[in-house]
């Protein structure tokens, strides 16, 4: 399907004097908002004709707001089923290796759009909703024309699904952040979860480069949540089991590890006593507005401590529900649960989070960004690397299973276009049969993404160290091109083409 004029354009909740406009070629179009006393919504509809109506059986697949949860997978048609960001309609099936007759369509948005866009299809109509609302209430900006976003269609013959979807997000995504360096190493979280000391963490550091020995990158050793004084929130000094934080990105080096560290910018429950309210947000007043200056100031003094104690890596969370209000999983159709608007309501809640991002990204210098809970499609360009699914375990293979392997397989797509994509940790303990682990850490390796293992000190025995030891050998080159074979028929993908070679993992 080309682009073409909407059949209607509908402003929700209807009277509002904003005006759309619409500058289009036969590929794509930028959609253009004059915004008036209060605009919102606005719905653009697309009445399929006959030739564009596909009479043969097509599946859909969407991406996410944010992370995934294991809920991303391709599915007949549903008129209200949300697809955020993006979708794709594909006939026939990638485990089949004949691709003649095969054809996948894509309809989106470019990355960094200043609005929340969402998509529906039904087989017979294409619906996007366009959200410019300040937080949940409407935006302050009469006379401002936006630029909402960019619309691409596309269209792909004689490929696989897979294929036409990672040519697709390299059409829509604009530069992705260069990292000079690759990303990948050990995370404590997965075995520690925030119960841990310097000495545990220092073990951890030196196992990391061991398994690394002989690589020519050196690996990332990131310490999580739980190095400092109340979990999961500031302030950011350390706790009496870390020493100060020179000392302990000096000792992560020492040991031959690039040192990274976890941290959460937007809630501050301490430092928050000390603003006005109109600084704060959510229902407890806990949150911090990114658009206020006195919140701007501690995110940048946040930041420049963490790099001038000498990380490399800076891993930030939690900021998609501390801005949103929720979890992308509950958002449905519209990305916005907390019903706040931000002090400044001059900008669109994507503008807010936009720039929330470039301010962190602009005072890292040359330290990399991993986000984590950011938000997809306004991270890409402005993170160096995603984690783009819910958290996996140390203690639990289904939850494994069901987050890491799904958004491996459904994302890879991204993997370098958007970002470095992260489906998180290979969580080694002692409580997941090393059979099912081995595994995963495989696929992982082989992925060309980043990967991460969480691995307990001292638990460690031959096998585990020697697998782990190879994974980290192409971990550390991710020169590997994988692409998941049976994901049209499955939400956990078990066979994939590597390389050129298809390879079945198993997963039970």
């Amino acid at each position: 399907m080309r682009f073409r004029y909407p059949d209607e354009l509908i402003s929700i909740p209807g009277g509002d004097d904003s005006e759309l406009i619409l500058e289009y070629d036969e590929h794509r179009c930028s959609v253009y908002i004059k915004a008036g006393k209060s605009p919102e919504l606005f719905e653009l509809i697309w009445k399929l004709t006959p030739d564009e109506i596909r009479r043969e059986p097509v599946k859909v697949l969407g991406d996410a707001w944010e992370r995934s949860y294991g809920d991303l997978e391709w599915k007949s048609p549903e008129a209200e089923r949300p697809l955020p960001w993006y979708f794709a309609v594909s006939n026939g099936s990638d485990s089949l290796p004949d691709r003649s007759g095969r054809f996948t369509e894509c309809f989106g948005v470019m990355t960094q759009p200043d609005a929340f866009c969402c998509w529906k299809y039904s087989g017979e109509e294409i619906r996007l909703q366009i959200d410019i609302r300040n937080g949940g209430k409407p935006l302050h900006a009469e006379g401002k024309t936006i630029r909402a976003a960019d619309i691409v269609f596309a269209e792909y013959r004689d490929v696989s699904a897979f294929e036409a979807l990672g040519s697709y997000c390299a059409e829509i995504s604009l530069a992705p952040l260069k990292t000079g360096r690759i990303i990948y190493g050990s995370n404590n979280w997965y075995y520690a979860y925030g119960q841990t000391d310097f000495e545990e963490f220092i073990k951890d550091a030196s196992q990391t480069a061991g398994f690394a020995e002989g690589c020519e990158n050196r690996p990332f050793a990131v310490v999580d949540d739980g190095w400092q004084i109340n979990s999961t929130n500031p302030p950011w000094t350390n706790n009496d089991r870390f020493p100060e934080l020179t000392r302990l990105s000096k000792e992560i080096s020492s040991k031959g590890d690039e040192p990274g560290i976890w941290v959460r910018f937007l809630s501050d429950e301490r430092f928050a006593l000390d603003l006005p309210d109109e600084a704060r947000r959510g229902k407890d007043k806990k949150y911090l507005d990114p658009t206020h200056p006195a919140v701007k100031e501690h995110i940048v003094s946040t930041v420049k401590l963490l790099v001038s104690s000498g990380f490399k890596l800076i891993k930030h969370d939690f900021s998609a529900c501390d801005i949103l209000g929720g979890w992308g999983k509950d958002m449905g159709d519209s990305a916005v649960c907390c019903g706040d608007g931000f002090f400044d309501k001059s900008k669109t809640t994507a503008q807010v989070i936009k720039e929330f991002y470039r301010l962190i990204l602009k005072n890292a210098g040359e330290c990399l960004i991993l986000g984590c809970n950011t938000v997809s499609h306004l991270s890409a360009g402005l993170v160096h690397a995603y984690r783009t699914g819910d958290d996996t375990s140390g203690k639990e293979w289904a939850r494994t299973l069901k987050m890491g392997v799904n958004t491996l397989a459904f994302r890879l797509c991204q993997n370098h276009s958007f970002y470095i994509c992260d489906a998180d940790c290979v969580g080694i303990t002692g409580l997941i049969d090393h059979r099912l682990n081995r595994e995963w850490l495989k696929l992982l390796s082989m992925s060309g993404t980043s990967l991460f293992v969480s691995c307990k000190p001292d638990i460690l025995n031959n096998e585990i160290s020697g697998d782990i030891k190879n994974a980290f050998k192409s971990a550390s080159r991710q020169e590997d091109i994988c692409e998941p074979i049976d994901w049209m028929e499955t939400k956990t993908p078990s066979r994939y083409m590597i390389n050129g070679k298809e390879i079945k993992f198993e997963w039970e």
